[in-house]
């Protein structure tokens, strides 16, 4: 083969292995395209994308990686799949969603990997919300720089991270975050940019003002490249320097690829619909084309080309019969990979060690963190302003970074949607992260990469990628906290499948819970009463308990007593169950002072998964129920619960369920007075305690 003239690497060769290998799997690309379009009642049945037009940018990335890195691709990603190492046979299993797709079982989109297979990088659940990818994949690189920081991965493995994206989703925000904190930190990470001037319908200068390399000059460390991505031996040659250059300088790159848009935006979405005389433009940088004429001007023999083609149409007609012919997924398997298993199932620990002393919750908190760093070196704690300044604006951080260093303990920007989205790409590279969102009211940026990154890993990879995750979130109303540092957010939470949700009530638990969370290997928010931190509101004091010792934790979903009723009174049928949570269980106890053991108050401690037995053992006792929250009532989680407990325990109840909660507004006012007004308190508690026991 000629040597290949290009100024930054002129002196390279490509192996004519390569280049024929390229051909081959351009034609294997194309084949199966046009197989998709010959058999559109198969094929359309769910929606798929192919990479028609974007083969060369593609196979080059595919062939270069390694089993050392991690790739996060988005759904156009198809020919980097076969470059990587994927057969036409297990891409069209996804296609037709059957039972052997080995990324999900049939339960994701065409073109939709997560991998994990000896010999290929590995490839995390990656969703299809446009640009999201960006955030997990630079949650990856800063777990390897983490890990080569601690000295707790081979200096000799040089692992980084490939981020594919289309130009158009640059403009996402959340794409700006990761670049923002690859070059703060300094992260191997390559970001490829494919480029095909169209998002679906609408145009590049429809949808942005620079394109994604002329964007990227305003992120100061951000190498950036350009390449014809249509061409693969400068695509190639590219990419070996793109990849050099992350590799050796451990810091981030980002290469842009112009290419054509040949196929369809989806199956769904057709070219013919509104392309027109756009397409023709685009067919003259066909890869395929030019990649034959490179080899046919190179002395490759035609008649060579034709038996790869030839290879390639009986293996996708082979693969594509054998496909057809799979089973389907097993219906009754349609749930399972919610959750990977937890290890912690009981409780163990003392709970109140003999000389014990009693600590704030707050400190529980910080004194479980600390025990999390000093025994699992693979454990870091990142937030706003969680660093070694302030640590924490509750506290709740103080001298941690002081400890265990600023990789380990840190300040992030202020951007709640990596701090969330990057837990994702830590937990893929083995470290486990514990990250803040500073107030409750503060996390709805980070909602996106919750609900698509971190909450659907585990059951759409069917148990490969579960997402080991523990965020913790300040909560809820304190005297004068005003309508942006005051919120309750668990119901909005709650309704996100795939994540656990916390609360615990008082120091014990809090350490307690704290522990497990960290230790499942799920997502999991723990929602932190700012008014429980220090005792310092009225009837509060019981949140300050003697602290557990360092083995205690507490399994997710078990709900505590909180106050026991009369036995007496229970049998007499003059009793009712509070269930509640976080300050409610403070409410309800003052206001169950008027009423002689005739109150239990259920603890809930955990909202998902709940402690449905527990639940209903107190309403078969009672009789009576009122569910107590600090939210705002309408279609909240309160609710909710007191829906299905009316439902499910009808037989066994007296009377209506009560739910007792916060007016229904839109924020927690600033005013003392008129917050009062708001939320619930004791003596609101104890009105609707006498209207349950005389109802």
């Amino acid at each position: 083969m000629p040597q290949v003239a290009e100024k930054k690497t002129k002196n390279t060769f490509i192996d004519q292995e390569v280049l024929l290998k390229a051909y081959e799997q351009m034609c294997t690309a194309r084949r199966m395209a046009d197989t998709y379009e010959e058999n559109r009642e198969v094929c359309s049945k769910y929606v798929h994308s192919t990479s028609r037009g974007h083969e060369a940018i593609q196979l080059a990335a595919g062939f270069l990686l390694t089993e050392n890195d991690y790739a996060a691709l988005y759904y156009r990603d198809e020919s980097m799949l076969l470059g990587i190492g994927l057969e036409p046979y297990e891409l069209m299993l996804q296609l037709m969603a059957k039972r052997d797709d080995p990324f999900s079982g049939g339960r994701l989109y065409y073109g939709h990997p997560s991998l994990k297979r000896k010999g290929l990088p590995i490839i995390p659940h990656q969703s299809s919300a446009t640009g999201m990818q960006a955030i997990p994949a630079t949650g990856m690189a800063h777990g390897i720089a983490y890990l080569e920081s601690q000295k707790l991965i081979n200096d000799d493995v040089k692992s980084i991270v490939l981020c594919s994206l289309g130009d158009g989703s640059v403009t996402e925000g959340e794409v700006a975050e990761a670049f923002q904190m690859a070059v703060l930190k300094k992260l191997p990470i390559l970001y490829l940019i494919q480029d095909n001037d169209w998002g679906i319908s609408a145009t590049g200068k429809e949808m942005r003002a620079n394109d994604a390399y002329e964007y990227a000059a305003g992120f100061k460390g951000l190498e950036r490249r350009r390449v014809d991505g249509s061409d693969f031996v400068e695509s190639y040659l590219g990419l070996i320097d793109a990849l050099n250059y992350v590799r050796e300088k451990r810091a981030p790159l980002l290469l842009h690829a112009k290419c054509p848009l040949l196929g369809h935006h989806t199956s769904g979405v057709r070219k013919e619909w509104y392309r027109g005389d756009d397409l023709k433009e685009h067919e003259k940088s066909d890869p395929l084309i030019k990649l034959e004429k490179y080899l046919l001007d190179a002395g490759i023999p035609k008649g060579k080309l034709q038996q790869l083609a030839k290879n390639a149409a009986e293996k996708v007609k082979n693969d594509y019969d054998r496909a057809i012919a799979s089973a389907d997924p097993e219906p009754a398997d349609f749930d399972s990979h919610e959750f990977a298993p937890t290890v912690v199932t009981e409780e163990v620990g003392e709970r109140t060690p003999k000389g014990g002393e009693k600590v704030l919750m707050v400190d529980a908190a910080l004194h479980a963190v600390d025990e999390i760093l000093k025994t699992t070196p693979e454990a870091l704690f990142y937030g706003q302003d969680v660093g070694r300044r302030l640590g924490g604006v509750f506290r709740e951080a103080a001298t941690l970074a002081q400890k265990y260093g600023d990789e380990r303990v840190f300040n992030t920007p202020i951007q709640e949607a990596y701090i969330v989205g990057s837990t994702a790409g830590m937990s893929a590279t083995g470290c486990k992260a514990i990250v803040e969102i500073q107030f409750a009211d503060y996390i709805w940026p980070g909602i996106n990469q919750l609900v698509e990154e971190l909450s659907k890993s585990c059951y759409l990879t069917k148990g490969k990628f579960p997402v080991q995750s523990l965020i913790r979130v300040p909560i809820g109303a304190y005297g004068g906290g005003g309508p942006y540092h005051s919120g309750s957010v668990e119901s909005t939470l709650l309704t996100i499948r795939g994540i656990k949700v916390v609360y615990p009530s008082n120091a014990a638990d809090m350490k307690g819970l704290l522990k497990a969370s960290f230790l499942d290997p799920n997502p999991v928010v723990l929602l932190e009463h700012k008014g429980l931190y220090w005792s310092k509101l009225p009837g509060t004091g019981e949140a300050k308990t003697v602290e557990p010792d360092d083995q205690y934790v507490i399994p997710l979903g078990k709900a505590r007593i909180a106050m026991q009723a009369d036995p007496a009174k229970i049998n007499a049928g003059e009793s009712l169950v509070v269930i509640t949570y976080g300050m409610g269980v403070y409410w309800a106890k003052e206001a169950a002072q008027d009423f002689r053991g005739q109150v239990e108050v259920m603890d809930l401690r955990t909202l998902n998964p709940i402690d449905w037995d527990a639940i209903e053992m107190s309403v078969r006792s009672h009789g009576r129920v009122m569910v107590l929250t600090e939210e705002p009532l309408l279609n909240s989680f309160a609710e909710s619960l007191a829906g299905r407990i009316s439902k499910t325990c009808f037989r066994f109840l007296d009377a209506p369920v009560w739910t007792v909660g916060s007016a229904n507004l839109p924020a927690v006012p600033m005013n003392v007075e008129l917050e009062k007004m708001m939320l619930p308190n004791p003596e609101k508690v104890a009105q609707a305690m006498k209207g349950l026991l005389d109802d």
